[in-house]
C-alpha cells in the first residue's frame, strides 16, 4: 500500500516518475481524448492501481475489453515486449502481471450479477428525464409519487408504477381539487414512455432485491479493493437509462455515506465512462444535480473521474471542479475544433519547456497530458507523460471465464432471484377485487328480494295495493314519493348486473392478465 499511484514517466526523456496523489484522488478527475488514442489503458491502470492501493472501484465497461483486469497478463502476449521496454524507459521497476478481484455486474443479469433499484428509490426527477417527459407529465409524476407516500403504497417495479397512474386516471376530478389539473392525456403519455422503457429492457432495473451500497464497497482478503465492472455494452443501446442509473448511483452514495472530511484515500472511486451521454440535452435541474454531487460528495470520500472524447462535452462549473487531468490526443480539423483545443489547452499551469496546445495535438497513442493535484490540492505543472502498461488483461477475458468468476463471487446467489413483496400494485388490485365482490353480494341480495309479484308491482301490471302503505299524513306521502323512488332505481341500477360490471371495468379491469 503506497500514498501515491504510479501513473507514467514525463519530462526529459520519460525519466520522472508521475504519480496521483491518494490524498488528493477524491478531487474528481477528468480522462479525455480522441478515439484510439489510449484512455481505456489509462482507465484500466487507474482501476489498477486505486485497487492495489485498497481503494473499491466501479467502472461501465462500455466496449467490453475491460474484464481482462480480472486475469493477469501474460508474457505470451503480443504486446509483452513493447510493455516491457516502456516499463523500462519510465523507470517501472517493479513492473508484474497480476489480477484485480472483479466483481461482474449487468442490469440485465446477463454478463454479471444483476442490479436493481426501486421506483421510489429513483425518484421522480431522475424517472422523469429517464422519460423525457415535459414539465406537465412530471408534474403529475410528482403527484403520484406523494399519493403513493400518503396511501403507504410502496412503488417497487413499473408495474407499481403503472397501476398507480391508472387509479389517478379513473380519479382525475377529484385529485385536481387538491393537486391542479390532471390530464388523463398525460397520464397516457407516460404510460407510453413507460412502455418504450419496458421494450427497451429497462423494466430488469426496477424490483428487489435492491443493489446494497456496501457491496460495492469491499475489498478482499489481501485487502486490495474490489473493481465492480458493470457491463455496458448492450445498455449503451438505451443511453439514457445508462446515464440515468449511474447518476441515481452518485446520488445514493452522496446522501447515505457520511462526511469524512479529507481521508488518506478516497473510500470509492467511480468512473463515468461516456460522459457526454449524461449532459447531452439534459434539462437544467439535472445539470445541477449532478454539480451538486460533484460539489458535494467529494467530502464523502468518493472521488468521480469522467471519462469522454472532449472536455467540453462537461459542463464548465462541473470541469472546473475535476482537479487531476488525464489529456490524450485531440484531433483538430475543423475551426470548431481548434477552438475546444484552445481551451482545453488553457486550464492546465502551463509548463515553459513545451506548448501545451501543441502537446495536446501531438501526443502519441499511450501518451497523454497530465496534471495531479500536489500538496495543498495546488494543480501540478502540465506534463508530457508516457502511461506505464497494465498489469492486468489487455482486452475482453472469455463467456466462459466470465460465468466461472461470476460463480465463485460472493455476490453470487444474493440479487439472481427477483423479490415480489406486496406493494401499490397489489394493493389497488385488492382494492379492486374487494369492490367487485361488494358488488356481487349487493347483486345477490337485490335478486333475492326481487319476486315475480315485485316485478309485475313495478312494471304496472298488477295492482294488489299491497305494494303501497297508505296514511293520511302528509309528511308520510312525501317520504315515499318521486326523490325515493328514483333512488332506488339508481342503487338497484347500481348493484345489478351493469353495475357491477361497470365497477369491475374501473377497478379490476386494470389487473385482467397480471
Amino acid at each position: 500500500m503506497t500514498a501515491n499511484i504510479f501513473i507514467g514517466g514525463g519530462g526529459v526523456d520519460y525519466a520522472d516518475p508521475q504519480d496521483l496523489s491518494l490524498g488528493y484522488a477524491n478531487r474528481h478527475g477528468l480522462i479525455a481524448g480522441a478515439t484510439g488514442t489510449g484512455k481505456t489503458v489509462t482507465l484500466q491502470i487507474l482501476a489498477e492501481g486505486f485497487s492495489n492501493a485498497g481503494v473499491p472501484v466501479f467502472l461501465s465497461d462500455v466496449k467490453g475489453d475491460l474484464s481482462g483486469l480480472a486475469k493477469p497478463g501474460t508474457p505470451d502476449h503480443k504486446l509483452h515486449r513493447p510493455f516491457t521496454e516502456r516499463a523500462t524507459k519510465i523507470g517501472f521497476s517493479d513492473y508484474t502481471y497480476h489480477a484485480c478481484p472483479v466483481t461482474f455486474w449487468d442490469l440485465f443479469g446477463e454478463q454479471g450479477h444483476p442490479v436493481r433499484t426501486t421506483v421510489s428509490e429513483m425518484g421522480p426527477l431522475l424517472l422523469a428525464s429517464l422519460l423525457e417527459l415535459s414539465e406537465a407529465q412530471e408534474g403529475i409524476l410528482n403527484i403520484a409519487f406523494r399519493l403513493a407516500d400518503e396511501e403507504g403504497m410502496p412503488l417497487l417495479d413499473l408495474k407499481d408504477l403503472q397501476a398507480l397512474l391508472v387509479w389517478i386516471g379513473e380519479n382525475a376530478k377529484s385529485l385536481s381539487l387538491r393537486y391542479g389539473n390532471v390530464s388523463t392525456a398525460s397520464i397516457g403519455a407516460i404510460q407510453r414512455r413507460l412502455l418504450v422503457l419496458e421494450n427497451q429492457g429497462g423494466a430488469g432495473l426496477f424490483g428487489e432485491p435492491a443493489l446494497e451500497l456496501a457491496d460495492l464497497m469491499r475489498t478482499d482478503e489481501n485487502g486490495k479493493g474490489r473493481i465492480n465492472l458493470l457491463a455496458a455494452d448492450k445498455l449503451m443501446n438505451s443511453p439514457g437509462l445508462y446515464a440515468t442509473f449511474l447518476l441515481w448511483l452518485l446520488s445514493e452514495l452522496f446522501e447515505e455515506l457520511p462526511e469524512v472530511g479529507d481521508p488518506d484515500k478516497p473510500k470509492l472511486v467511480f468512473f463515468f465512462d461516456e460522459a457526454h451521454l449524461l449532459f447531452d440535452d439534459a434539462p437544467k435541474a439535472l445539470v445541477d444535480k449532478v454539480e451538486q454531487v460533484a460539489r458535494l460528495i467529494r467530502s464523502k470520500g468518493v472521488g468521480i473521474y469522467f471519462i469522454t472524447q472532449n472536455p467540453a462535452d462537461v459542463p464548465e462549473d462541473i470541469l472546473g471542479q475535476l482537479g487531476n487531468r488525464f489529456q490524450h490526443a485531440l484531433r483538430a480539423f475543423t475551426a470548431k475544433d481548434r477552438k475546444q483545443l484552445r481551451m482545453a489547452a488553457e486550464t492546465y499551469r502551463e509548463n515553459p519547456r513545451f506548448s501545451t496546445e501543441e502537446a495536446i495535438r501531438e501526443v502519441g497513442v499511450g501518451e497523454a497530458v497530465t496534471s495531479m493535484l500536489l500538496k495543498k490540492g495546488i494543480p501540478g505543472v502540465v506534463e508530457r507523460t508516457l502511461i506505464r502498461p497494465p498489469s492486468s488483461q489487455l482486452g475482453p477475458i472469455t463467456k466462459a471465464e466470465r460465468a466461472a468468476f461470476m460463480a465463485a463471487s460472493d455476490m453470487a446467489g444474493k440479487y439472481d432471484e427477483t423479490l415480489d413483496r406486496k406493494s401499490a400494485f397489489e394493493m389497488l388490485k385488492a382494492r379492486a377485487d374487494k369492490a367487485a365482490t361488494e358488488a356481487a353480494v349487493a347483486e345477490e341480495k337485490a335478486e333475492e328480494a326481487d319476486t315475480p309479484m315485485l316485478r309485475e308491482f313495478n312494471a304496472a301490471r298488477r295492482y294488489s295495493g299491497k305494494g303501497v302503505t297508505r296514511s293520511t299524513s302528509r309528511a308520510t306521502r312525501s317520504s315515499g314519493g318521486f326523490g325515493e323512488a328514483m333512488t332506488k332505481m339508481v342503487v338497484k341500477e347500481l348493484t345489478g348486473v351493469t353495475g357491477r360490471r361497470m365497477v369491475r371495468g374501473i377497478l379490476g379491469g386494470l389487473f385482467k392478465g397480471r
